[in-house]
């Protein structure tokens, strides 16, 4: 564990005894904001860090707790901050409808309004994220093409 250094304008803390410290860009993603918001955090004193030797901040763990929860995301887009790490953008939030496994396949289908969606996925998936009928999913799509029939 780096060792705590006070500096005169710098601000610094002293971590407890098992308290992890944090690399500004882990605490950073752990609070939903960019790197450059936090090191002004930092450097206004609005954050406390501990300073290595070497001049670099580390963020106790128990610093950005109050921060955490405090910094709730809207319920607009709550449900759709979990799939942000997720290339596809085309995502279509609805219900399930029908699980129905067989083998090592499984067939999931989603209500979105009046439509539905079917997806094909494997049976191990739909055990490790325990879907079931009447739970809220979404469909991620991605495709390099959109064909359009008429109807």
């Amino acid at each position: 564990m780096p060792a705590a250094r006070k500096t005169g304008a710098k601000s610094s803390a002293t971590a407890e005894a098992g308290d992890p410290l944090l690399k500004p860009r882990e605490a950073a993603a752990a609070l939903g904001v960019s790197y450059a918001t936090l090191k002004q955090w930092i450097l206004a004193g609005s954050l406390k860090t501990i300073q290595t030797p070497g001049g670099h901040h580390r963020i106790p763990q128990s610093a950005i707790r109050p921060l955490l929860a405090s910094r709730k995301p809207a319920a607009s887009t709550e449900s759709r901050e979990r799939f942000r790490t997720v290339s596809g953008r085309n995502q279509l939030v609805g219900t399930i409808v029908e699980v129905k496994m067989s083998g090592l396949l499984a067939k999931v289908v989603l209500a979105i309004g009046d439509q539905r969606i079917t997806s094909i996925i494997t049976s191990d998936a739909v055990r490790e994220m325990q879907l079931r009928k009447g739970q809220t999913a979404a469909a991620l799509m991605k495709s390099t093409e959109v064909m359009i029939a008429r109807v």
